[in-house]
């Protein structure tokens, strides 16, 4: 395969007739898929001359995004999803990135589109739906795309909150799908419970396992997420058997006890990746399901979702560390030190570094954070040779695993010593009664405070502890919440209660 265009293509032709995607309101087979995309691709040529241009879509969660991303790839443009509920500010702050992108929306989105579009390029999706496609159009632009023109910008805020626009291409997310549905043996016979919006990339690995594989992918409403129990009935009755989630949507499930109170019969494969999966919330589901391969996949949005691995193959205490594993294949992942130093020995923190194909081309339209990430490797003066600079403090286990400890961010310098964030977390989740933790520094008191949620209080919190980690490493502040406030990607949101503390 050079395109991801190939998938849909090849899945349309094996599999014409079976459900690509499902939703609340539709079932989408292959053949229509297809359909639809080319029926976008087509409209988008006619009403748009330019190529290799970036084209947001402003829709529901819906598989209608679906045709739209691939209508889009047929164009031979990129995509990026506006979510609908994204705050205007967000948008605002991608569309002047992006400088002024054409936009796909629907008639119901269309007034609320115009307002903060301006004059710039707006197509209506019902428009695109209904005209004639001109096969021999899409045929010519095929013919003239690369497996390196860019496929998506997806936005990400990080530690900051201001979006930068990752830059990924055809190559990279055909070797990363090549690589997951060996890993895990996806087929025609997945069934996929999607939970990730489509602007976040874990995502990537539903939608073009689904368009490679002819699996079927459905798009979980996200009200189920706030009621466990009619989300398990939801996936028992659609036989989902794969899900890839944040490890917040799975902690909330196991938090709120719905585990044992239904049963998802079909349930194979469970993966997750985006934040650290506290293993007592994992060993719940383990108990569930003890036939369940579990994965531990980890990787940021710059090297096209996933680059390391770590398949469930032992027991772990609650209060014990879940191995990210090993580089995926094709991937080469290496620690460095403060000095560029490379670092080997077990137990030594190190900046995980990462070369290979999966590796995004930059920031749209930042070459001041792309040059600061995307660098010159520097263990090769022979040749260029880029490699990202994850910013994630790593080390390796006495098995040669790699094992996540923090963000660099959140080492922090405190009554003398140097200390993870990420390591009094781990603590402090083995703790009965608490079901999620965030810590952060407080600058301006020279404090750890940590936010917490469950039926534990300060005092037991505070002594648990102190019996697991070094008197400097206990908090100097607790703050309950009765909910663990998420960003739009489903994660713990550090930079809201981070500024919590300067308010």
């Amino acid at each position: 395969m050079r395109i991801v265009t190939d998938y849909l293509d090849h899945s349309a032709t094996v599999f014409p007739d079976k459900a690509a995607v499902v939703d609340q309101n539709r079932t989408v087979t292959f053949r229509q898929l297809k359909a639809e995309a080319l029926h976008i691709a087509s409209y988008i040529a006619g009403h748009f001359s330019r190529c290799h241009a970036p084209i947001c879509f402003y829709l529901d969660k819906s598989a209608y995004c679906i045709s739209v991303i691939m209508g889009i790839a047929y164009s031979g443009n990129f995509y990026t999803p506006i979510d609908t509920k994204m705050p205007a500010a967000r948008i605002e702050k991608i569309l002047e990135t992006l400088e002024n992108p054409l936009m796909i929306t629907d008639k119901k989105h269309l007034p609320q589109v115009q307002k903060f579009m301006g004059d710039s390029d707006v197509l209506c999706l019902e428009d695109a739906l209904d005209e004639p496609y001109n096969e021999q159009v899409i045929m010519d632009i095929k013919d003239r795309m690369i497996d390196t023109d860019v496929l998506y910008v997806l936005f990400t805020s990080g530690s900051t909150g201001n979006p930068k626009g990752v830059i990924i291409g055809h190559r990279s997310v055909i070797d990363y799908i090549e690589w997951v549905t060996e890993t895990f043996h996806f087929n025609e016979n997945t069934v996929l419970g999607n939970q990730a919006p489509f602007y976040f990339d874990n995502s990537i690995l539903d939608i073009y396992t689904m368009l490679k594989t002819g699996a079927t992918m459905y798009i979980i409403p996200q009200i189920y997420f706030a009621f466990p129990i009619k989300l398990l009935e939801y996936m028992e009755t659609n036989l989902i058997n794969t899900i890839f989630w944040v490890p917040s949507a799975l902690c909330l499930v196991a938090n709120l006890k719905a585990l044992p109170k239904r049963h998802v019969n079909s349930l194979r494969n469970i993966l997750f990746a985006g934040e650290v999966m506290p293993n007592k919330q994992l060993n719940q589901w383990r108990r569930e399901y003890p036939n369940a391969l579990y994965g531990n996949l980890y990787g940021p949005t710059e090297i096209t979702d996933v680059c390391a691995a770590y398949i469930v193959n032992r027991e772990f205490r609650d209060d014990e560390v879940l191995p990210m594993g090993k580089a995926c294949h094709n991937t080469e992942i290496f620690l460095l030190d403060e000095n560029d130093h490379l670092v080997s020995a077990p137990d030594i923190s190190g900046e995980l570094c990462v070369r290979g194909t999966c590796l995004a081309y930059g920031y749209y339209n930042n070459p001041e954070k792309t040059k600061s990430a995307f660098v010159q490797n520097p263990l090769n003066h022979a040749y260029p040779e880029t490699i990202y600079r994850t910013g994630d403090l790593v080390k390796y286990n006495e098995l040669g695993e790699l094992v996540y400890i923090c963000r660099k961010d959140y080492q922090i310098k405190h009554m003398g010593h140097r200390i993870e964030l990420g390591e009094i977390e781990t603590a402090a989740s083995s703790l009965p009664g608490l079901n999620q933790n965030c810590c952060v520094y407080d600058d301006n008191r020279h404090k750890i405070v940590m936010y917490y949620t469950g039926t534990i209080d300060e005092k037991e919190l505070a002594a648990g502890l102190k019996s697991m980690v070094p008197d400097y490493m206990v908090p100097g502040k607790f703050i309950s919440l009765k909910v663990m406030p998420l960003n739009l990607n489903g994660k713990m949101d550090r930079v809201l209660l981070k500024k919590e503390l300067e308010n």
